[in-house]
């Protein structure tokens, strides 16, 4: 496929995705495959950053599939930042920022729209978009690969394409799932999979049904992504999903929303005669072998609870593209003054290289 760098291919790639917010996104959408992916990977930007070349690597990085695009139209999810970006725009901020390589994954919502068979098609259609991605800028791109969950049996096969078809890096796993966690005993012949293969689990939170415009005047996604992110750790935790399936690799984002913040009442909860015999030392440890990216997560507030309960050898670099810049995220890493250049240089490139080694030339 011919790429050009130019600025008229970057407005018109833009422009494109304009039109799938709107009234012509018949225009965009319509047509084969093939020419939509064309259309968003037209364009390359080569900048090199600081006078060198970029060295981060970003796990929290988002992308939109042209069917995701759709989906969350007529939806009507809100989410303009998703449908309005486009992977010339994620490499501009990626050079801006220093980023080497970004894992990209969707965001919330995920692929399932009340029906199984349209979230497996979109699942896939999803999966074979970003490794376009992975496979027309090599070195720039990886990808955490979604799964259509929560139909187990699908989500199951969808696995073995995601890391055996396609060799992505990991899989994509939102909190919840109609209200369930990732706990929850459905979902136990996916975590036995997963741990099998010693998978990265890469998650995002969503919204979950329970709790929806609870606080008038404050959007769900302020006071709810960060609570959905606890209620998924402490269900991995308190069902024996971390302990009996300890070869899982989880990324949470969001410096782990509240969890931090909620160790004491964790390790409290730990104490009971329920679980004591199971937890001798808490919750603390198993928690402590999680990893937490930095994406919305870049001041002294979420990282100086975090930092009380991991150190830096489990903080991942996440920018939160479309949503904010990894330039932002960095600079904020900096400003704190909580890190000395060895922890930067873990939290921004190291921690990543040991989770998935072949990112490390």
């Amino acid at each position: 496929m011919k790429r050009s760098n130019s600025s008229n291919t970057s407005r018109s790639q833009d422009n494109s995705l304009d039109e799938a917010g709107g009234n012509g996104r018949r225009a965009f959408l319509g047509g084969t495959a093939a020419l939509a992916i064309g259309s968003l990977l037209g364009c390359r930007s080569t900048a090199e950053t600081h006078g060198g070349k970029p060295f981060r690597i970003d796990t929290h990085h988002h992308f939109s599939s042209p069917g995701f695009i759709k989906a969350i139209v007529e939806a009507k999810t809100g989410q303009q930042a998703l449908i309005n970006t486009t992977v010339a725009k994620s490499l501009e901020d990626m050079d801006k920022s220093g980023v080497a390589t970004a894992i990209v994954s969707i965001s919330e919502p995920s692929v399932y729209f009340g029906n199984v068979e349209a979230a497996i098609k979109l699942a896939r259609e999803t999966n074979d978009f970003g490794a376009r991605m992975v496979k027309d800028y090599p070195g720039r791109f990886g990808l955490f690969g979604i799964l259509p969950m929560p139909d187990v049996k699908s989500s199951l096969r969808e696995i073995e394409y995601v890391l055996d078809t396609l060799k992505a890096d990991g899989i994509c796993m939102m909190t919840d799932y109609e209200g369930k966690m990732l706990g929850d005993p459905v979902f136990t012949p996916l975590m036995e999979e997963l741990n099998r293969r010693k998978a990265i689990v890469y998650t995002h939170p969503s919204r979950n049904p329970c709790c929806r415009a609870t606080v008038p005047g404050i959007p769900e996604a302020t006071i709810e992504l960060g609570t959905d992110t606890t209620r998924t750790i402490g269900s991995i935790i308190f069902s024996g999903t971390a302990a009996r399936f300890p070869d899982i690799k989880w990324i949470f984002s969001h410096a782990g929303g509240t969890a931090p913040y909620l160790v004491q009442r964790f390790n409290a909860l730990a104490g009971q005669p329920q679980y004591k015999e199971r937890f001798p030392e808490g919750a603390l440890p198993q928690m402590q072998k999680f990893y937490y990216d930095t994406a919305n997560a870049s001041t002294v507030y979420p990282l100086g609870s975090l930092l009380k309960m991991v150190s830096s050898s489990q903080i991942l670099f996440g920018g939160d593209f479309p949503f904010g810049s990894a330039h932002h995220v960095a600079a904020g890493l900096r400003t704190t003054g909580m890190f000395s250049a060895a922890d930067l240089q873990a939290i921004e490139r190291d921690n990543a290289v040991r989770l998935m080694p072949k990112y490390r030339s």
